[in-house]
């Protein structure tokens, strides 16, 4: 049975053909993607991730450590593998969807279709900000320098109250995050950065080509840390077109290997 608690899930199909599940920024929350299902065809499903600590689980202590968050999300998700997966994370979600990633291959044996990582430089490359000690005062003005239009937020003094200690313990929990040596992923991996990311140095954002075992593609649009925002209806074009290549690849494979079973492994 389904773990409720960790996934929002959006589509019309009943018995979907694949299932993206994306995973929010630090402080960020499912609700982030709520608009990300009106750009998917029929027959995918969207599984928004839900972080401990905020929102619908607002009571739940916050995730200490990357590898319990990962290994949480990936043990949810082993009730949706008998439905092909691809991954999206976006800065603090690109190392959580990289390490369910390598969770999911390693205890599942399911290697997901694609990982796309958004605004985030590759694991190996990651770099301590001094953020999660910060005062408030300089924690908000970080996150302002970024660009995201939830910026409405953090000038709200009532949500800035509730937001705050979650965006204070993901920054922990990425500080605290060093892959040594870090894994490769068996996942084609697609990196995308808003071409003025003042937090995302384009080469260390080109290095994830070096944790994937298989192609990589970078594809940079006109924006600052948040571009995904301003520039949804094309990262989903391209992030659509990827996934119905990957899914139309998927079934000729599994047709070949159904048709080598049935001629007890000899060719047809």
């Amino acid at each position: 049975m389904a773990d409720d608690r960790w996934f929002q899930r959006h589509g019309s199909a009943t018995d979907p053909e694949l299932r993206l599940v994306c995973f929010p920024h630090a402080g960020g929350a499912s609700s982030f993607f709520r608009t990300w299902p009106h750009h998917l065809p029929d027959g995918m499903e969207l599984l928004a991730t839900c972080y401990p600590g905020r929102q619908g689980r607002f009571a739940e202590p916050h995730a200490t450590s990357m590898d319990d968050l990962a290994d949480s999300i990936t043990d949810a998700l082993s009730s949706f593998v008998d439905t092909p997966l691809a991954l999206f994370g976006h800065s603090m979600g690109a190392y959580v969807a990289y390490e369910v990633a390598l969770r999911l291959t390693a205890k599942y044996d399911v290697r997901p279709l694609k990982l796309f990582v958004s605004g985030s430089a590759a694991p190996q490359l990651n770099e301590p900000s001094g953020l999660d000690l910060a005062d408030s005062d300089a924690l908000v003005t970080s996150v302002r320098a970024m660009g995201s239009v939830s910026g409405q937020v953090i000038d709200n003094p009532e949500l800035l109250e509730m937001v705050l200690p979650a965006l204070r313990a993901d920054f922990r929990l990425t500080e605290g995050y060093r892959p040594s040596p870090p894994s490769k992923v068996r996942s084609p991996i697609v990196a995308y950065v808003g071409d003025q990311d003042l937090d995302c140095d384009l080469d260390a954002v080109r290095a994830w080509s070096q944790v994937s075992a298989a192609r990589f593609e970078l594809r940079v649009f006109p924006g600052d840390h948040f571009y995904l925002e301003q520039r949804e209806p094309e990262l989903l074009r391209h992030l659509v077109g990827h996934l119905r290549d990957d899914l139309r690849l998927h079934q000729v494979l599994r047709a070949s290997a159904a048709r080598q079973r049935a001629s007890g492994g000899r060719d047809a």
